[in-house]
């Protein structure tokens, strides 16, 4: 059982430091992963991947499948050949993402990209990006989606004429005739970004680092997926949601959370043998070594919100697929490590789903205080089969979640950790070490002690959310021999024999 327990560290690759406005795949992210390894962790764990659409949000997003261009390393683009340097200058590193500058400087740059590599002809590159091109199924779809998002100025496919908007066979093959060199550079970033992980994973696995993936359950209305796929949807005859998802006021927001995503429509999908659900698991275990699934209790019963309403309060539970779902995923494509965020109001239901499978469950830290000793988050409730987390990307950071607590429960805190309150963050990082959990993840701005102002969304706001990044300068030299130290001490410290 000793063998099984392990550590790592939550961080998107947004938030790495460099220049360029935002976090890569490039040096950057190597270093990191060296970093990891050299504290003795042995995964990291990263939010979805996906090119973001509304709020910068990663779970919303233009497609389930897609990569981010943004976080494309120019650099390595520029020692192939196809940005020719300075082509692209943006600020140097800073402590948040400006999206709006990256979204109009980055992608003009990767355009750039695209025609320098057309224009080179064929080459063996060229021949890998038409392999790329001829065995990625929901390329096409997502770059014809991109290219007619850019012809009429980003408005949501619903607002498209209806001929491409809802558009038959004919339609579909002239526009993607009409839009080609667009759809060619669109196909472009998503081989360069495949190419990019793949290259970063395998660095990572060399260096004993597995990458854990998150699969949102439900995908933006504006999205390739939604516009190739209604009739997995609950849409009208017109393509619009009659109803959206959310969760009830919950420990985050006493009018629920409202998210819009529209709910799929679960009959249809069992008359197609979850197709579509399983090339998506499919495709993210060909992208990562683990999968957290996020919102799991979605797949028991979603909070249907009917469309038009303002907040999520008057909305219902409805049945989901259960265990139809994960016995054809499995069927399919055999056992999956798969992580359950099941969080928040979970019922028995849900908790028989999740151990019927064997899926390791969330304890986060941060909820484990102010309701007394039988409170299953705190560690002495653990069990092995369980990740434990200080806190998530949606809470504060552990120095400002301890600041905001009121006296008693600070004490109540301090008590339990045996603390003297000299530093609340590490003793609270310690006990998730201590936990007999067999995996323990630390977000990364706890393992720096940073304060709120290294927090990565706030729930139910739209602004400043996602922007984080962190700077080398907060890494100081003693950090990974403190936490090898640590890590060792509690039988979690990965030992390379490479």
């Amino acid at each position: 059982m000793q063998k099984n327990r392990r550590c790592g560290a939550v961080l998107h690759p947004t938030s790495l430091p460099g220049a360029g406005g935002i976090g890569t795949l490039g040096e950057d992210a190597r270093r990191f992963i060296d970093l990891l390894a050299g504290m003795g962790m042995s995964c990291w764990q990263v939010l979805p991947l996906n090119p973001t659409a509304s709020g910068n949000s990663p779970y919303s997003a233009f497609s389930a499948f897609a990569g981010n261009p943004l976080l494309i390393d120019l650099d390595t683009l520029s020692r192939e050949g196809d940005v020719p340097m300075p082509a692209f200058t943006m600020p140097s590193a800073t402590d948040r993402v400006d999206y709006g500058a990256l979204l109009t400087d980055k992608i003009d740059a990767l355009h750039g990209a695209a025609a320098a590599f057309f224009a080179a002809g064929r080459t063996a590159r060229m021949e890998e990006f038409w392999h790329f091109c001829d065995t990625t199924p929901w390329l096409h779809d997502y770059a014809l989606f991109m290219a007619l998002k850019q012809r009429y100025k980003g408005k949501c496919w619903n607002q498209w004429p209806a001929s491409v908007a809802l558009p038959d066979d004919e339609t579909y093959a002239r526009v993607s005739v009409e839009l080609g060199p667009e759809i060619g550079t669109q196909k472009y970033m998503q081989w360069q970004f495949s190419r990019q992980w793949g290259h970063l994973r395998a660095y990572a696995a060399a260096q004993g680092i597995s990458i854990i993936g998150d699969i949102p359950i439900f995908v933006a209305y504006d999205s390739a997926d939604v516009w190739r796929n209604r009739g997995l949807f609950l849409l009208d005859e017109r393509g619009r949601p009659t109803v959206v998802a959310g969760v009830p006021p919950d420990y985050f927001s006493n009018t629920g959370q409202l998210w819009g995503n529209p709910l799929y429509d679960w009959d249809a999908l069992e008359k197609r043998g979850y197709d579509w659900w399983i090339e998506r698991f499919r495709f993210m275990f060909s992208q990562f070594d683990c999968i957290r699934i996020d919102h799991f209790r979605g797949f028991d019963a979603a909070w249907h919100v009917p469309a038009g309403h303002k907040t999520a309060i008057k909305g219902a539970w409805v049945a989901g697929p259960g265990r139809r779902l994960f016995d054809a995923l499995f069927s399919a494509l055999g056992p999956l490590p798969i992580i359950a965020e099941d969080l928040g109001e979970i019922t028995p239901q849900v908790e028989a789903l999740r151990d019927h499978y064997g899926f390791p469950g969330m304890k986060i830290l941060h909820f484990a205080f102010g309701s007394g000793p039988s409170n299953s988050y705190l560690p002495h409730n653990h069990i092995n089969n369980c990740v434990v987390y200080t806190g998530t990307h949606d809470n504060d950071t552990s120095a400002g979640w301890f600041q905001a607590l009121d006296d008693r429960v600070q004490r109540e805190v301090l008590d339990y950790l045996g603390s003297a309150g000299g530093n609340p963050v590490n003793d609270l990082v310690r006990a998730a070490f201590v936990s007999v959990a067999d995996t323990a993840i630390i977000p990364f701005q706890d393992v720096l002690g940073l304060p709120t102002t290294a927090r990565m969304n706030m729930p139910g706001t739209s602004e400043g959310n996602w922007e984080w990044r962190f700077s080398w300068d907060l890494v100081d030299k003693g950090l990974a021999a403190r936490f090898r130290h640590m890590l060792e001490i509690y039988g979690r410290c990965q030992h390379l024999s490479i």
